[in-house]
């Protein structure tokens, strides 16, 4: 089981997320969370999927769009950190992101699709990883982290952006 990480193994801007994630194996929590996430958005129509709660906040599509591209990116900072490359990685801008993906003219259907094939490659990824290498450091976005944070980080994310789902777009 991985551990959780020590509070100096990644940013100050992150800890809203990481401790949202539960005391659990955090492979066993990406794999409940996206069978969760998958269940509670795969019965929305394509129009329900294009609502915003608010002028100049992201669509549903937008949301899932922006989990799977964050997470694709975090997968690729794990696999470098974890390799030992000691590379400086760069950030992203989300918004930018999001804007020039175009995720409107994707299906709720097929979004949900990809989200769930980048999550079964996050968790392919980590089973992949050996022991000594979760406590290897690399910069990624100007910040210091470990590999073993980075998983935690796509959870607590997403936990995150589920809250908001929850409370703003489906109003359960």
């Amino acid at each position: 089981m991985l551990t959780r990480p020590l509070i100096e193994e990644y940013p100050e801007y992150t800890r809203s997320y990481i401790n949202l994630v539960p005391e659990r194996d955090i492979t066993d929590i990406l794999a409940s969370q996206s069978e969760e996430t998958y269940k509670l958005l795969s019965n929305l129509t394509d129009a329900e999927a294009d609502y915003r709660y608010a002028e100049g906040k992201w669509s549903l599509s937008e949301v899932v769009g922006h989990l799977t591209d964050t997470e694709r990116i975090m997968g690729y900072r794990l696999l470098r950190i974890s390799r030992g490359d000691q590379t400086v990685l760069p950030g992203y801008s989300e918004n930018d992101y999001v804007r020039e993906a175009a995720f409107h003219l994707r299906s709720l259907t097929e979004l949900l699709e990809d989200y769930k094939l980048v999550r079964r490659s996050t968790i392919s990824l980590m089973k992949g990883i050996p022991q000594h290498a979760w406590g290897r450091k690399g910069s990624a976005n100007g910040y210091e982290i470990t590999a073993r944070a980075l998983p935690f980080m796509i959870a607590g994310h997403e936990l995150h952006h589920m809250k908001i789902i929850i409370e703003k777009y489906l109003k359960v």
